[in-house]
């Protein structure tokens, strides 16, 4: 090996990220920072092998491009691309055994996502030095499967250094290498079941397309009898926002902002910071580390023109070219805004204070929502406020429901769960007409439609219970109040993935009386906590809180001995 082009490269985009000269988000300089301390330390179970980093690199970059102004001409790697797959494939143990087990890259759209993850599985079937590598591309469809499949193919089928070299076989629906008994498959949701899998390597494409996280489960499975296997998704952003692609996004960020501790998985988010102008090249610039390559400065500036000028098209434009995530034409809250605003707080230091609650009551096999709403005058001399969400499910629901996430919310505590097919409205009842007790509760909001039996129940225990009917007149002005409350960082609460979900399917529409009123796109979007929420603030703004009940975090509070937490 003359020199080490590759990770030259890759140490130069760091240096370049690092210092400004090339324009990122905060998730790209964190990946590029995690990548240069781990290089500087000087006690790691795991070193640095240049060959190793080198060897993918040379790799793919004796392959071709097989679509686009450049089919026929060898993949150039850029220096982005130079330090993903160096530092993927640079660490390992004293055995040799990759140190990264699991990759998850997030770039926008027109980034080339499918060529290189095409020569990824290449190499993991003909150079990675394992025997019978199953390698797999994986989608919701065959069809999305095959994209990174069907490149590999092409890239294979006329290589004829790379067949004679590993004695490669391209077939119809599969790559070969019968010397190491090693094999390439597209594999997808709808082709039956996926067990009995021992994957070598495989490349999820285009992760935010996956409603639930089976494939992702039955994949990180299969690769726990390989001694160093990758899990390699790729994607850009999405919309389902309560789905695996966003549950790994977000525990990318948190290792990314040290508040996780993973060494096995490499990754990286290509966005926009808040606060960045997305109307702008800049952004887009920022976004996009093929800008200039494969990203076309004047098809992508026409888009943006046109995501402009167009309101319908503005959050595609976003999702797809800024990876931001979005949910809807016409989606209600900014979510990077709603999520800016968690803090480390606790329901015990609010005891004894004034407060009140929001309840939106489920039908008989829903989620029902009961919202807790606390004020306080902060520092910077403004009222903030402080939302406690709690959530019901029968647990027969959890079960049954499509919704994936709901099992790990519940195991987390996230839901509470009634015995049975229905929800237990007694338990419910009993649990808020010990909860309310806890505080100063000046007023409980609820629907009559579904709960004036509940709100009979609860005021016989001295509940003061409103009604607050679900409509645009009681709505509209506290629907906007928090979301003018989140814009200007006065509404808290502690992280809460069942809470991110339900703002993410706050759909709204303003009528010619500039009223609006929250409503979901599908009957799955569920936005109990954000009506119940909606219910709280109509409370606060009746009853003129700011003014008639305002209180000190450091006013003295009723002290118990115990929390309401557990009924």
């Amino acid at each position: 090996m003359a020199g080490n082009e590759y990770v030259d490269r890759a140490n130069g985009y760091i240096e370049d990220v690092l210092s400004g000269k090339i324009p990122a988000c905060r998730w790209v300089k964190a990946a590029c920072e995690r990548q240069k301390a781990d290089l500087a330390r000087p006690v790691f179970e795991w070193h640095f092998d240049e060959q190793r980093a080198w060897r993918v690199c040379r790799f793919i970059s004796l392959l071709r491009h097989v679509k686009g102004p450049l089919a026929g001409e060898r993949i150039e790697l850029q220096p982005w691309q130079c330090f993903i797959l160096t530092t993927i494939f640079g660490w390992v143990d004293e055995k040799g055994h990759r140190r990264y087990h699991e990759a998850f890259v997030e770039v926008p759209r027109g980034s080339g996502k499918s060529t290189l993850m095409s020569g990824v599985a290449l190499y993991m079937l003909c150079a990675d030095g394992e025997k019978g590598a199953d390698v797999y591309s994986f989608a919701t469809t065959r069809e999305q499967a095959k994209i990174v499949f069907d490149d590999a193919q092409a890239m294979a089928r006329n290589n004829a250094p790379l067949k004679e070299r590993y004695g490669l076989s391209v077939l119809a629906h599969s790559i070969v290498v019968p010397g190491t008994n090693s094999r390439f498959m597209a594999k997808s949701a709808d082709a039956g079941t996926l067990d009995g899998l021992n994957t070598h390597c495989a490349i999820i494409d285009e992760l935010h397309a996956h409603k639930t996280r089976t494939v992702y489960d039955v994949v990180k499975t299969s690769i726990g009898k390989r001694a160093q296997p990758l899990l390699f998704c790729i994607t850009t952003a999405g919309t389902v926002l309560d789905g695996i692609w966003m549950e790994q996004r977000q525990y990318v960020q948190k290792i990314l902002s040290h508040q996780a501790d993973d060494d096995t998985l490499f990754g990286i988010v290509y966005t926009i910071d808040e606060g960045d102008d997305w109307k702008t090249e800049d952004a887009v610039r920022k976004a996009s580390p093929n800008f200039g390559v494969s990203v076309q400065p004047r098809e992508i500036l026409s888009l943006l023109s046109k995501a402009i000028a167009t309101p319908a098209e503005e959050n595609n434009y976003k999702t797809k070219y800024l990876d931001i995530p979005c949910t809807s034409n016409h989606a209600w809250m900014p979510i990077l805004r709603w999520q800016k605003c968690a803090r480390d707080i606790r329901i015990e230091d609010f005891l004894g204070q004034y407060c009140v609650y929001g309840i939106d009551l489920s039908s008989k096999s829903d989620i029902t929502a009961v919202v807790k709403l606390f004020w306080r005058l902060k520092d910077d001399n403004q009222v903030h406020y402080y939302v406690f969400p709690d959530f019901w499910l029968p647990s027969e629901q959890v079960l049954k429901s499509a919704n994936s996430q709901y099992k790990g919310w519940a195991s987390q505590g996230l839901i509470h769960t009634t015995e049975g097919p229905v929800v237990d409205l007694g338990a419910i009842q009993e649990w808020i007409a010990k909860d309310f007790m806890y505080y100063q509760t000046i007023a409980i909001g609820f629907d009559p439609w579904q709960a004036t039996q509940l709100a009979q129940n609860l005021m016989a225990y001295g509940a003061p219970m409103v009604e607050v009917s679900p409509n645009v007149k009681n709505f509209s002005e506290p629907m906007k109040q928090v979301q003018a409350l989140v814009l200007q960082d006065r509404i808290h609460f502690v992280p809460n993935p069942v809470m991110d979900w339900m703002v993410s399917n706050v759909v709204c529409h303003m009528d010619a009386k500039d009223n609006i009123y929250p409503r979901k796109e599908k009957p799955e979007n569920k936005i109990d906590g954000i009506v119940a929420l909606i219910t709280c603030m109509n409370q606060a703004i009746q009853l003129q809180v700011e003014t008639n009940y305002i209180q000190q975090p450091s006013d003295s509070a009723i002290m118990y001995e115990s929390t309401p937490s557990v009924v």
